[in-house]
């Protein structure tokens, strides 16, 4: 490698990111080369996760019905996405689809709530429902539930739940565009109450919604002060009806780019290559396993991905290996090719 690539790993080999050009350099220079560039960011993925890639399912728990305006999301209140909208599901429906994702090879499953934050009697009825996939399926379990505080977080620490997810998704200067019924310090302050309760907090970013290259180098060094240690770096899915659509951007290498960044910035943070992938990274999606060492598999809440069995083929063809949880086996994959959760993936991804 050149001098600049090689500085750039020896610099995150030491837990130091790279200095404020040298990061803008990597989005933006156009004499970047792609490939010295991935090389780079691999030699921190190999030092703290080796060849391994973790698996993640989400599981739609609750659709629609939100209150609040996020412009990217097809469940907030000013989408018109033809989605299907539905109360919490059953407890009997969560821990069933949580044992399929568990069958199906997932190191972690992930439970996302629409609305503006859970009460504090939803909150418990949640905290049981986690004891009971703990006790039953060896999966790690995360929540995406919106704003809350620490009683709140204390509960579902209380009850085993491994992180709890609050993406940040792009800069504090940036924010507004997106949204307006909630501020980047109320996400701030439930990233906060999370770590101060016991919960790892993960949280990443969405690119593609009209941000400059300097505000995603600045989410990146927020997630890097916050100690984020799960960081999911989505790619903005166009569905028709959302306020805040594709802004043009999202080459493959403009996708391999920020996620080469976030490994920079964040050495030691799980990097997962999460909603767009397939859309935006087409042929090249191998090339991100490179910097990134986690996925998701199956969808992203109303939009569908790739299915276990294609993604499972992608990564060993890559020459990764497949880090599943305590039942995962060959014989389950086979069984489970066709894995589908139920729920709201009506939205196709184009």
């Amino acid at each position: 490698m050149s001098s600049i690539y090689t500085r750039l790993a020896q610099r995150s080999l030491r837990d130091e990111p790279p200095g404020q050009e040298d990061a803008l350099w990597i989005l933006d220079g156009a004499d970047v080369e792609l490939l010295p560039l991935l090389q780079a960011a691999s030699e921190p993925r190999q030092r703290h996760f080796g060849r391994k890639v973790m698996i993640h399912i989400l599981n739609n728990v609750q659709s629609g019905l939100c209150p609040e305006d996020c412009g990217y999301c097809s469940q907030s209140r000013d989408s018109t996405a033809a989605i299907e909208k539905y109360p919490l599901k059953s407890d009997a429906d969560i821990l069933a689809e949580a044992e399929r994702a568990a069958r199906a090879g997932a190191s972690r499953y992930c439970m996302v709530l629409s609305g503006r934050g859970p009460s504090l009697e939803r909150t418990r009825r949640l905290a049981g429902i986690i004891r009971r996939i703990k006790e039953r399926t060896p999966i790690e379990v995360c929540l995406s539930v919106g704003i809350l505080g620490e009683e709140h977080a204390r509960i579902l620490a209380e009850a085993g739940l491994d992180r709890l997810n609050h993406n940040l998704n792009t800069s504090e200067d940036h924010y507004n565009k997106i949204c307006t019924t909630h501020t980047y310090a109320d996400r701030i302050r439930t990233l906060v109450a999370a770590k101060k309760c016991g919960l790892e907090p993960c949280s990443g970013v969405i690119v593609g919604m009209g941000e400059s290259s300097r505000d995603l180098v600045a989410v990146a060094f927020q997630l890097r002060e916050l100690e984020v240690p799960s960081i999911p770096v989505n790619f903005l899915i166009p569905i028709e009806g959302n306020p805040v659509v594709d802004d043009g951007t999202l080459t493959p290498e403009r996708c391999l780019r920020a996620l080469a960044l976030m490994r920079l910035i964040n050495p030691r943070a799980e990097i997962r290559i999460a909603g767009g992938r397939e859309g935006h990274l087409r042929a090249m999606g191998p090339l991100a396993l490179w910097p990134a060492n986690s996925l998701f598999v199956e969808g992203y809440l109303t939009t569908r991905g790739d299915a276990v069995a294609a993604t499972y083929r992608m990564i060993e063809d890559a020459g990764f290996e497949i880090e599943g949880n305590a039942r995962y086996s060959k014989r389950a994959e086979a069984s489970t090719g066709s894995f589908r959760l139920s729920g709201a993936e009506d939205a196709i991804l184009k």
